[in-house]
């Protein structure tokens, strides 16, 4: 089941980066993020009591660890993206999130079968090739454009900090108990939410929901945390090589959604790597 759940997991992730980004485009950041984040909160008062678990103080504290962490992570990527080029964050964001719990799973004894093995290779692949941005539009070309004064170099290093702290979060949530249910994701919230209050605070942002925003959030909260909630269930149930590299095919979830909602382009590069993702699943399933 652990594959299971880290596929809806990837499925919601992208899902939720598409309906944040669609937000994005007409709300400042921080109040998109925020606001997601309480409903997900919400959401979470119906979810808990459904699959039950101990609210233990530590799964409480590494819950509250990775929803900073992850709070922090999503403040990184966007200014990255606004600061420098699609095509540089991008990619290096999504095969950092996934590369670093790769490695830490094999040094910390986890042993797939081969043929996981080859999968795992084979969805780094993908998530590379999914995650690259083709040309920019002669109307649009403000996308993938370095903002004056930002070099490529600390692009780069945004892109690789953002992936390194949604890795984080991975390792955080593979070290909750089996028995701790979605009690992680309280104390993500709860540490999450006054955060991103204090940013919105001291960044001066305004968290009234502009207009016709406000559906957009709500889908991008609802999907946000039901990635969440079905990847801390992979995580009890999957190995973090595994879970952690599935997750992190998120960003093809979020292609098909821009191409059959919003009709955008897929490059060849990235319907090779929607082909080569489906083809990892398939040897990590077999496995």
């Amino acid at each position: 089941m652990g594959i299971v759940f880290a596929l809806l997991a990837a499925t919601s992730y992208g899902a939720g980066d598409f309906f944040g980004g669609l937000a994005a485009r007409h709300a400042p950041v921080v109040r998109v993020t925020l606001l997601s984040q309480v409903v997900g909160a919400l959401l979470l008062v119906v979810l808990v009591p459904l699959v039950g678990g101990d609210p233990s103080a530590r799964a409480l504290a590494v819950g509250a660890a990775a929803g900073l962490a992850g709070a922090l992570a999503l403040l990184v990527f966007y200014r990255a993206m606004g600061s420098g080029s699609m095509s540089v964050v991008a990619p290096v964001s999504a095969l950092a999130s996934a590369a670093i719990p790769v490695v830490v799973g094999l040094a910390t004894g986890e042993d797939p079968a081969p043929v996981a093995l080859v999968g795992v290779a084979v969805a780094l692949a993908a998530i590379g090739l999914v995650s690259q941005h083709g040309p920019p539009a002669a109307d649009d070309t403000e996308l993938d454009r370095q903002e004056p004064g930002t070099s490529r170099r600390t692009t780069l290093l945004l892109g690789l900090l953002a992936g390194t702290l949604f890795a984080t979060v991975f390792l955080l949530f593979d070290h909750v108990s089996d028995d701790a249910g979605l009690w992680p994701l309280v104390g993500a919230r709860v540490a999450s939410v006054p955060f991103l209050v204090l940013v919105a605070l001291v960044t001066r942002t305004a968290l009234r929901p502009g207009s016709g925003t406000t559906r957009i959030i709500v889908a991008c909260g609802v999907f946000d945390m039901g990635a969440n909630a079905f990847l801390v269930l992979a995580f009890g149930s999957g190995l973090l090589v595994l879970v952690a590299v599935i997750s992190s095919l998120y960003p093809a979830s979020t292609l098909v959604l821009a191409r059959v909602v919003l009709n955008e382009r897929v490059t060849r590069v990235q319907a090779t790597g929607l082909a080569v993702a489906a083809c990892a699943v398939v040897l990590i399933a077999l496995a």
